[in-house]
């Protein structure tokens, strides 16, 4: 799929005593927002919790400043193939036997373009572990492992 619309860039970056960093970009693709992720230095072998959070802010160091999962809909955590979940519910990123994982898919429930639902400026968390999909409202994934804010580009 080609990019169609806007799109927005996260530079990942480990969060205090972790080594996992990389990029996301997400693009409009009409209805919906192209992710494309590859993260670096993950636990090998380990799926680990992707998650849009509501402030695009890393500043403490374990990316809690970024707060809950972007939420607008005031929806339940869920599964990411439901649209009845948080905007911020992403699939897993799954690391290689080398810690890499490669992330490529389109999501609906949120946006690039300007609304209530824009990802832009909103933070972009890696977590240590993996959502279970289920527990309210985080998904059970663990501490934060890498920290990026959502920029335009």
């Amino acid at each position: 799929m080609s990019p169609s619309g806007p799109s927005a860039t996260a530079n990942l970056q480990p969060t205090k005593g972790n080594s996992a960093s990389g990029t996301a970009t997400f693009t409009q693709a009409g209805n919906g927002v192209r992710v494309v992720a590859d993260v670096r230095g993950l636990n090998p072998g380990q799926e680990h919790g992707f998650h849009i959070h509501e402030v695009g802010d890393c500043s403490s160091g374990d990316g809690m400043s970024t707060k809950g999962h972007f939420n607008p809909q005031n929806k339940p955590h869920a599964h990411y193939s439901t649209p009845e979940r948080h905007a911020g519910d992403m699939p897993a990123l799954r690391a290689d036997a080398n810690g890499n994982a490669h992330l490529d898919t389109v999501l609906d429930v949120m946006t690039v373009n300007p609304g209530p639902t824009s990802i832009v400026g909103r933070g972009l968390i890696v977590h240590a572990g993996s959502d279970d999909y289920k527990t309210q409202p985080t998904g059970n994934a663990g501490a934060r492992v890498a920290c990026g804010i959502i920029n335009r580009n």
